[in-house]
């Protein structure tokens, strides 16, 4: 049996918290499940058993912070699912984690890998909670307490950033420099720090989103059309970019998977 349930953040923590997920399943056996590039990094803590990484072939840790991921990951159960993650804004992490988030992409990092006392509190703590909704609310006012202590600067100019680059099918980032009052080159610099990955990658990663959102609301549409509402060059462009981060051309996907995009979703 699996249920699949999502927590919307305090407000106060809404400007940086996309929202919870939290996942239980007790189905028998193994289940594998392709994840694919977000644009979101996300904070994650299992409760039960772990899910097995197939192209390193282990375990995920028990508790770990996942960075942008630029292609596909397979993973499988191993047990008893039991899973809290926190999905962070695109440009916010770095302000909970102090460090450039660009050391965590196509990464898994476990807190206690990293020198950061109060994160590994949280985690002691969650191992303790006897109950879901206790663990969501030890989340919550440990990233209270961060957002308190004052986010960065370059959290408004990155916010402008990423709603430009959500709203809009062409782009480039001359453009977006432009928005963020800043020269090409420190705005390369600074959003990779903050969204952990370069402008070039986000940019294909979002449009990757963008094309999963249009299959959602509608699946009967023509690739080129698809192509062409998602800015790619042309059909084949989108075919070629579609495989490097899913693993499958847009056909092999719609008979294999329901597409969804998490990022146009919320």
């Amino acid at each position: 049996m699996q249920t699949f349930k999502i927590i919307h953040p305090s407000p106060a923590l809404k400007p940086f918290v996309r929202y919870y997920w939290v996942l239980q399943d007790s189905s028998p056996g193994m289940v594998s499940q392709r994840t694919l590039p977000t644009g979101c990094m996300s904070l994650v803590f299992h409760c039960g058993e772990r899910l097995k990484v197939v192209s390193q072939n282990d375990l995920q840790p028990r508790c770990f912070i996942s960075g942008q991921e630029t292609s596909f990951t397979d993973v499988i159960s191993t047990g008893n699912i039991e899973m809290i993650v926190t999905v962070f804004q695109p440009h916010t992490a770095k302000m909970f984690f102090h460090i450039p988030v660009s050391l965590f992409c196509n990464r898994n990092i476990s807190i206690y890998d990293m020198e950061d006392i109060e994160l590994q509190d949280l985690a002691g703590k969650m191992g303790d909670a006897d109950n879901l909704e206790k663990a969501v609310t030890l989340i919550e006012n440990f990233l209270l307490n961060r957002a308190l202590l004052g986010n960065s600067y370059n959290i408004p100019r990155l916010s402008n950033v990423v709603r430009h680059i959500s709203n809009s099918v062409q782009t480039n980032i001359k453009g977006l420099a432009d928005i963020a009052c800043l020269s090409e080159k420190q705005f390369c610099r600074v959003f990779s720090e903050h969204i952990g990955t370069t402008p070039k990658d986000f940019l294909r990663i979002i449009r990757l989103q963008r094309t999963l959102s249009i299959l959602q609301h509608n699946p009967k549409i023509g690739f080129a059309q698809l192509s062409y509402e998602c800015g790619y060059t042309d059909q084949s462009h989108m075919i070629k970019e579609f495989r490097l981060f899913t693993g499958y051309t847009p056909k092999e996907y719609i008979s294999r998977c329901a597409p969804v995009s998490d990022y146009f979703t919320f």
